[in-house]
């Protein structure tokens, strides 16, 4: 968070929890010369339920965005719009070596898969991590796939496949199947009928990608 807006958040609470007396006081006060001399001098003029709300606020992760290098992921049954969410905030993340089919990214995407073998190709492994991370597991008890056949399999067989052809258009938070080699996640249909998706294992890393209509073998709907 930037100091303006943290200042900003300061301000609304303290408004909220500081008593009048010391606001005044505070207004009247010489600007402090840095950040660190505000917080200094502020931190004696807050009351026990400013600074748990300001200690929940950073607890949440507030202060700072998530990264390509970061794992605090949104999580939850967000269905669809969280699996898109969770695929973008790792877009990004590589190999370590490239070429290895692993690192501690792809280390963490294979947690969701039972049985997971290290230095195998983790497309499916991303698919999985993403749609568990989103509440919505893959499997019958829920132990994620490596292989991407066994996705389209179990998409079959719970009715959520849906074969590529004339006139199928998928929806954001599908995944995207090709063949029993790949697996992707679809993030959005652009204008012109391609498929801009979010694939694991993409060139060593998690990739956006732009695929044409016609690529996938099909869609499994995840929403």
């Amino acid at each position: 968070m930037s100091l303006d807006a943290t200042l900003a958040r300061i301000a609304a609470l303290e408004s909220a929890f500081v008593p009048a007396s010391v606001r005044a006081a505070t207004t009247t006060a010489a600007a402090p010369a840095s950040s660190v001399t505000f917080a200094s001098q502020l931190q004696g003029a807050m009351t026990p339920n400013l600074a748990s709300s300001l200690a929940t606020d950073a607890s949440v992760g507030l202060a700072s965005p998530v990264g390509p290098s970061a794992f605090a992921v949104p999580t939850g049954n967000g269905g669809a719009s969280a699996m898109v969410r969770i695929a973008e905030s790792q877009v990004g993340q590589a190999e370590q070596p490239p070429g290895s089919n692993d690192g501690p990214a792809i280390a963490t995407y294979r947690s969701a898969t039972a049985g997971a073998t290290a230095g195998e190709p983790w497309c499916a492994y991303f698919a999985s991590w993403v749609a568990r991370q989103a509440g919505i597991p893959l499997g019958d008890s829920d132990q994620g796939f490596g292989y991407v056949g066994d996705i389209w399999n179990w998409a079959r067989q719970t009715g959520r496949s849906i074969p590529n052809g004339p006139g199928v258009v998928p929806s954001p938070g599908d995944l995207i199947v090709f063949g029993d080699h790949h697996v992707g996640i679809v993030e959005q249909v652009l204008p012109n009928g391609s498929i801009e998706t979010i694939e694991g294992n993409y060139s060593d890393q998690v990739s956006r990608v732009i695929r044409g209509a016609d690529e996938a073998t099909g869609y499994v709907r995840m929403g």
